[in-house]
């Protein structure tokens, strides 16, 4: 494992729809010395700037080609049918993707949905280039849309809701990075999104002043003994 550059920073990119804020907190307290730099973009680009050693590494969505790439999985996203506020299918809860069989269902050149079986709804008569084109569509009354819910929140409209899809894969969001000898950077980042604390064996110590040496507590508690003169009755 390798030791940083303390000059250096770290790159990670990320997927729109997935919130690093909480781990890039976390970063600026454990590393304030290394910047964390953020780098937004689709799955597919993302995984291509890890490749290249653009950025370090991604938070993407599945599926990926995992080959000459580590892969841990972080959490599951529900998916979502984003609908008009005012469409019948508002009156559920929860939806099925036998709900959808008569609806057009909107699919964007982005999407990463992996259904095992066909996807659900009819198509439409042809296919919006990214998922927020897609959203305009939904809002123009042309058809529906199935996604990660993080994305549904992401491109919110006012005129616009969604509802679970239950019987719908889940999307799972993994952290990636070359398959190569962990650098202390990437054994950090790691660390964080696991939820190690700062205290475990992986995660160094924060370096203290140069020179600075610190009495251990069982030499600090030893005070010298008076000396007792001769004892006088």
């Amino acid at each position: 494992m390798t030791e940083p550059d303390d000059t250096a920073s770290f790159r990670l990119g990320y997927v729109p729809g997935v919130t690093p804020g909480k781990w890039a907190r976390m970063w600026a307290e454990r590393r304030p010395q290394v910047p964390l730099q953020l780098v937004m973009a689709t799955t597919d680009e993302a995984v291509e700037l890890v490749r290249t050693g653009a950025v370090d590494a991604g938070l993407v969505r599945l599926p990926i080609d995992r080959t000459g790439l580590h892969a841990i999985p972080l959490y599951t996203e529900t998916i979502v049918t984003v609908v008009p506020k005012e469409h019948l299918l508002t009156a559920a809860e929860e939806l099925t993707v036998a709900d959808l069989a008569d609806e057009i269902v909107l699919r964007p050149q982005d999407d990463t949905l992996a259904w095992p079986e066909d996807r659900p709804g009819r198509a439409a008569a042809f296919e919006p280039a990214t998922t927020a084109e897609a959203v305009e569509l939904v809002a123009a009354g042309v058809g529906l849309l199935v996604l990660p819910q993080s994305l549904a929140r992401l491109h919110h409209r006012r005129d616009l809701t969604y509802r679970p899809l239950a019987d719908a894969p889940g999307s799972s969001v993994v952290l990636t990075w070359p398959d190569a000898e962990n650098t202390d950077l990437m054994e950090e980042l790691i660390g964080i999104v696991r939820g190690r604390t700062v205290n475990s064996s992986r995660t160094p110590p924060p370096r203290g002043n140069p020179g600075e040496t610190r009495p251990s507590k069982k030499n600090a508690s030893r005070r010298p003994r008076a000396r007792r003169g001769p004892h006088r009755r």
